[in-house]
């Protein structure tokens, strides 16, 4: 079977689609709280910051897991850690769904986090064992377009259910998917087991996965990517629907139908990224333009905080298009390192993805008490030119395999 057939074939696209669902869920049970902050605020008692530092160890808990999740899929493949992850999921909304206080929520976020780490990872690490490093750029950014669909789910839909039906149901309507997208993993993929190193231990391996996170091959990519999801967590996870209600003056349906095309850009956008890279190269210099356009959208958001909320939906709809060159950052680490280390290098940049939010959403929590909310989402968008500087200071590494 030649290249490009094996990449349009059913045994690849219906199992990539199916392991997509974790990250489709993944990305709306983290932006759920945006859409709503101030009815969780409310029966959890607990403040706006205090809602920020909650969610926050769904960040948390999903960035530890980078470590163990890399060492899994390097040994015992994508099948079986899928299903773990599925499970843990529907755990988390399940608690989430009956908290009664902070404590039980914060173990929900926890556990939400533990099962969400390796939902992109999945797809990526399947695909990226069968394609080219070339042929992964454009499937890198395909996968990130159909899991970020989750976040329409916590747009307008999730918005019309917290209003009509409380919270609560959000999360039940998120744990009857992850069912179901369990059962669907369970019936579609196959994969042959991974080699297996007798003389590797799985301390060697966790090991392994921290050192690629600061190797030269990585070091530039994780300064990138510490920032790069952060700022979407920030705005579309947490802090945009506060601050399009109460800076804007718009109501929950009102905001969720702002986000909810808002989002879309983060649908178009990663595919655009891949179909971009795979015709025109220069994946170093895209992700740093991306990167820094999108912070520039977010100060001039900012700057229009007395303007109508239909420049504020025109900036998030273009700030979505360019920080989606983001998935370009798993395809340059999965081509600096050998095949055999996939995993691994993917759970390192992943592990900064989600470090990087997890650390700038508890800066956020104490930025907004001084500053409101503003100076919370500027605190996302300056890490991202730092972020991205930082980039653009190191050496690129040398391509591998």
């Amino acid at each position: 079977m030649t290249e490009g057939t094996r990449e349009a074939s059913a045994a690849l696209v219906v199992p990539l689609l199916v392991l997509a669902l974790g990250h489709v869920l993944s990305n709306a049970v983290r932006t759920l709280p945006a859409i709503a902050a101030d009815v969780l605020a409310r029966d959890l008692g607990v403040t706006a910051e205090g809602l920020a530092t909650l969610t926050g160890g769904f960040l948390f808990a999903f960035a530890f897991g980078q470590v163990p999740l890399g060492v899994a899929l390097d040994r015992w493949g994508v099948r079986p850690v899928s299903l773990t992850l599925f499970a843990l999921v529907c755990a988390g909304t399940a608690v989430a769904a009956i908290a009664p206080g902070p404590w039980s929520f914060l173990l929900a976020q926890v556990t939400m986090g533990l099962g969400c780490s390796g939902m992109l990872l999945c797809p990526m690490t399947y695909a990226a064992r069968i394609l080219t490093p070339a042929r992964f750029g454009l499937w890198s950014g395909l996968l990130q377009a159909v899991g970020n669909t989750g976040m329409l789910l916590s747009a307008s839909p999730l918005a019309w259910l917290v209003e009509t039906h409380g919270w609560r149901a959000g999360f039940w309507a998120s744990t009857g998917f992850g069912l179901v997208a369990m059962a669907l993993v369970f019936a579609t993929v196959r994969e042959r087991p991974p080699p297996r190193d007798p003389t590797r231990t799985l301390l060697r391996d966790a090991r392994e996965t921290l050192a690629l996170s600061v190797s030269p091959a990585l070091r530039g990519v994780v300064a990138l990517t510490f920032a790069s999801f952060a700022v979407v967590m920030g705005i579309r996870g947490l802090w945009g629907g506060p601050w399009l209600m109460e800076v804007k003056g718009l109501t929950r349906i009102e905001a969720g139908h702002v986000l909810f095309v808002a989002t879309l850009s983060l649908i178009i956008g990663p595919a655009m990224a891949g179909v971009l890279d795979r015709h025109l190269g220069h994946r170093r210099a895209v992700l740093a333009i991306g990167h820094l356009v999108a912070a520039a959208l977010i100060f001039a958001m900012l700057a229009a905080a007395r303007l109508p909320a239909g420049i504020d939906l025109a900036l998030l709809f273009a700030f979505g298009l360019a920080v989606s060159v983001q998935p370009l950052s798993f395809a340059l680490a999965r081509g600096a390192v050998p095949t055999a280390q996939t995993g691994r290098a993917l759970a390192a940049v992943n592990l900064s993805f989600f470090g990087g939010a997890a650390v700038l959403q508890a800066a956020s929590g104490p930025a907004a008490a001084w500053g409101g909310i503003g100076a919370a989402i500027a605190v996302f968008a300056g890490a991202v030119v730092i972020g991205t500087l930082l980039f653009l200071a190191m050496p690129e590494p040398r391509p591998n395999g």
